[in-house]
C-alpha cells in the first residue's frame, strides 16, 4: 500500500486496538491512572464510559498491560450473557474446570473457591468487561453478587465495566440501584481536542516510522477534525484514506482536498457542520 511511499514500517491509522499506539494525552493518562489507582484499591466497581470510538477497547488492553504480576486478569470482550453463561464466561477465563451440566450453586462454589486460592496466593483477581452497555439487567444484578464474595480483609473479585453512555442509562434503574452505589471509582472519555488531534497524529506517524517533514498541511488537520470531531477512530479512518488518496496521486502531503475526499466516502463523518468544499487545497 503506501508504507514504502511514505516511509513508513507500519500502517499508522489502524482501527485494530494496538497497545504500542496508546496515545497518553492528559485525559487518556487521567483514565488510565484511574483505573491503576482504583484497581490497587481492592474495592468496588470501576467504570469507564465514552461515545463509540473515543478509545475504550484501547483504553482497557493498555490498562491490563500495565497492571503488575500480582494481578490476575479476566477479560470479555462481549458480555451480552445471562447470568449463568457469565459466570461459566468467568469461570473459564479463571481456569476453573467445570463439568458439562453444573447448576449455578455449584458454579458459583467453584468460583469461590478457586478465588479463595488466588487470594491465598497474594493474588488480586480483576474483571474487565467491555461494551457493558449490552449486559442483561440480571447478568449486571449477578456481577454485583460476584463481588459479594471476599474474605475478612478485601474483596475476591473487582470489576472494571467499560461502555458507551447507554450504560449510565442502564445503571439509573431500581432493580441495579445496588450495583450503582458500589461503583467508586469512574472516567468518562470525551474525543480529542484539535491540539490533541494534531499530537495524536504525530504520535502515530511517529510509532509508524515517519521521519520525514510535516505530512498533513494545516488545513487538512482542520478539515479532519471538523469531519471527524475528535473522536480517535474517526480520525484515523479518515487520515487512512486520506493517505490512500495521496499516494494514488504520488504526492508527499496530505491537503484538505485529499481529507475532503475521504469524508464524502464516510457515512460517520461529521459533513453538516462544515462545507467541506471550501477546502481547496
Amino acid at each position: 500500500m503506501y508504507r514504502e511511499h511514505f516511509g513508513l514500517t507500519e500502517l499508522p491509522f489502524g482501527i485494530t486496538p494496538d497497545t504500542s499506539f496508546f496515545f497518553a494525552c492528559s485525559r487518556y493518562q487521567e483514565a488510565l491512572n484511574t483505573l491503576l489507582v482504583a484497581a490497587r484499591s481492592g474495592e468496588g466497581f470501576i467504570k469507564i464510559t465514552g461515545e463509540v470510538g473515543t478509545g475504550k477497547t484501547l483504553l482497557c488492553r493498555t490498562f491490563l498491560s500495565s497492571l503488575q504480576d500480582d494481578f490476575v486478569t479476566a477479560y470479555l470482550p462481549n458480555p451480552y450473557l445471562e447470568p449463568r453463561t457469565l459466570m461459566l464466561a468467568l469461570a473459564e477465563e479463571l481456569g476453573v474446570p467445570q463439568e458439562r451440566d453444573v447448576d449455578q450453586y455449584h458454579l458459583l462454589k467453584s468460583l469461590n473457591t478457586r478465588l479463595l486460592e488466588l487470594a491465598r496466593d497474594e493474588k488480586r483477581v480483576l474483571l474487565c468487561l467491555d461494551e457493558a452497555q449490552a449486559m442483561p439487567l440480571e447478568s449486571l444484578e449477578a456481577l454485583r453478587l460476584l463481588t459479594n464474595l471476599e474474605t475478612e480483609k478485601r474483596k475476591l473479585l473487582q470489576i472494571v465495566l467499560f461502555g458507551q453512555p447507554e450504560l449510565d442509562q442502564k445503571l439509573a434503574q431500581e432493580s441495579v440501584r445496588q450495583l450503582k452505589q458500589r461503583i467508586t471509582f469512574h472516567y468518562h472519555l470525551s474525543p480529542l481536542s484539535r491540539e490533541e488531534m494534531v499530537h495524536y497524529i504525530e504520535h502515530r506517524l511517529r510509532v509508524a516510522g515517519y521521519k520525514g517533514m510535516r505530512l498533513f498541511h494545516k488545513a487538512a488537520e482542520r478539515a479532519l477534525y471538523q469531519a471527524s470531531t475528535g473522536v480517535p477512530r474517526l480520525v484515523n479512518i479518515l487520515a487512512h484514506k486520506a493517505l490512500l488518496m495521496a499516494y494514488g496521486e504520488g504526492r508527499y502531503e496530505i491537503t484538505a482536498r485529499h481529507v475532503k475526499a475521504a469524508a464524502m466516502d464516510t457515512p460517520a463523518a461529521s459533513r453538516q457542520k462544515f462545507n467541506l468544499w471550501r477546502w481547496r487545497r
